[in-house]
């Protein structure tokens, strides 16, 4: 068994998929449109090196998600093999301005960054 995908809501879907595109080299698919609801519109982000894939979906009725812990899901984490390749892309997004929080060996052993998608998004870095 495994996760088929993970779906993400943004308000802004060309910039979701230029974030997966420019710092995890993903192929994003085209825009699909549904004909059943009006406004609905995805995009399949297709990660390399494997099956794993996130639908990034937008509407009319999405609004900016408050600024606090909620339940439901918080992040996605996003394995790129290797500490040197967390800190290369940890660099990468400090130098854009899109890191939330640098290297470090969390308490539970993970050797992680936090990354920021354009719309808050926050995407956890591991090796």
């Amino acid at each position: 068994m495994r996760i088929a995908h993970s779906a993400l809501w943004t308000k802004d879907l060309d910039a979701a998929a230029a974030f997966w595109e420019r710092y995890f080299g993903a192929t994003v698919g085209r825009p699909y449109r549904s004909k059943r609801r009006e406004g609905f519109v995805s995009r399949f982000v297709h990660l390399p090196g494997g099956a794993d894939e996130i639908e990034l979906m937008t509407g009319p009725w999405i609004e900016d998600a408050p600024k606090q812990e909620l339940v439901g899901w918080d992040h996605i984490a996003v394995s790129l093999g290797s500490r040197e390749a967390v800190d290369e892309l940890a660099r990468r997004c400090a130098g854009d301005g899109c890191l939330a929080s640098s290297p470090r060996i969390t308490g539970d052993g993970f050797y992680e960054a936090v990354i920021v998608m354009p719309d808050g998004t926050l995407v956890e870095i591991t090796e």
